[in-house]
């Protein structure tokens, strides 16, 4: 009697899925204990080749006989290059102040740790993305695109009236899903774009949309129709934050800022929070992206607004972080601009979420 033709019992798929979700967590479990065992192991070795580096000099002739001997007594064990060695001493080094490892560095794996020491510049750096990598389950090359487009010095950056619209904490909440400038080169356009076209390549590309808008965001639609006694209107982007329990609109304008468009928005904000908002949903918010804009023209206009909004630009153009910071400043180059505001496109949307699972790496 083959497996197949056994008479198993009602509730043996139940049974199943739960052993299968029991083992699944075992395993994820191991993962991370070990993971965590040998991040220790790593700062202890660092520890005490950093302590001798700088009693004695050691030089790098040392750290690589130190590694070709530990290959030797440990053959099977992966991790102890001459290169790690000394990523172990530059871990300990960075987070000096601390005795111990410190709690939000023994969750990461040994690959993000590089990364983040590779390419941080100041402590701040280094705690941000280590907590945020270890919170929001970033893979390394997630955690290493972040850090290439300057995740941190963007978010939150954006100027609102979340203070006096929004009570706190749900104020400083809202502010960090407003980035300034968001970054939109992975859509590959060049030169002037319309709205249309700017839309159209957001929907098409979600997916890293959504991983530049942060985490939380799960999509809902764009060109979401709403009827107003026979008024029709349509909001660009609808956005829900899952974290927050809160709807976000989001407006494109390809033009430098223009204060009815925070008039328009606010119309936007207010309509979704009456229609589509829930008892148990907070606020909804809105963010204005646009092309370019004069931060004193968008607090002139969001002084006066009703609806927690924020104003943010956009870039698009694939330059290295070092040759954007080298052009000219926006005040600049403003008066060149003539961006084109056609009339934007209808088209359905379909829900789709964010959330990326720390990924399994071997600790070498």
């Amino acid at each position: 009697m083959t497996s197949s033709e056994i008479d198993l019992p009602a509730d043996y798929p139940e049974l199943l899925e739960s052993l299968k979700t029991r083992v699944k967590g075992a395993r994820i479990q191991a993962q991370r204990t070990v993971n965590k065992l040998a991040i220790e192991l790593y700062w202890s070795l660092g520890k005490d080749i950093l302590a001798r580096q700088d009693r004695q000099g050691w030089g790098s002739g040392v750290i690589n006989r130190l590694a070709a001997d530990l290959r030797i007594a440990f053959p099977d064990m992966t991790g102890l290059s001459a290169r790690n060695l000394q990523y172990m001493t530059a871990m300990v080094r960075a987070w000096e102040a601390e005795a111990n490892v410190p709690q939000v560095v023994a969750h990461l794996p040994w690959g993000h740790i590089r990364t983040i020491l590779d390419k941080s510049t100041t402590p701040e750096e280094r705690e941000w993305y280590a907590a945020a990598a270890v919170q929001y389950g970033w893979s390394r090359n997630v955690l290493l695109n972040m850090m290439m487009n300057r995740s941190m010095e963007r978010t939150g950056a954006a100027p609102s009236n979340f203070t006096s619209q929004l009570a706190a904490p749900e104020s400083e909440l809202a502010q960090q899903m407003a980035k300034d400038p968001y970054n939109f080169e992975f859509l590959g356009l060049s030169g002037e774009v319309i709205e249309r076209d700017l839309e159209n390549a957001l929907t098409n590309r979600i997916t890293e949309t959504l991983q530049e808008l942060g985490p939380g965001f799960a999509f809902v639609g764009r060109q979401v129709h709403f009827d107003v006694d026979g008024d029709d209107y349509y909001v660009d982007l609808l956005f829900f934050h899952v974290e927050q329990l809160r709807y976000v609109v989001i407006e494109l304008k390809t033009g430098r800022f223009q204060p009815e468009w925070a008039g328009k928005l606010n119309f936007y904000v207010a309509l979704v929070d009456d229609v589509l908002r829930r008892e148990h949903h907070n606020e909804t918010v809105g963010i204005l992206i646009c092309g370019t804009k004069n931060d004193r023209s968008v607090r002139y206009s969001l002084g006066r607004s009703t609806s927690p909004m924020a104003v943010a630009a956009y870039t698009y153009d694939k330059l290295p972080p070092a040759e954007q910071r080298a052009l000219p400043n926006e005040g600049h180059i403003i008066n060149a601009l003539d961006w084109v505001e056609p009339d934007t496109a209808t088209n359905a949307g379909y829900p789709r979420s964010t959330g990326e699972s720390l990924e399994a790496e071997q600790l070498t």
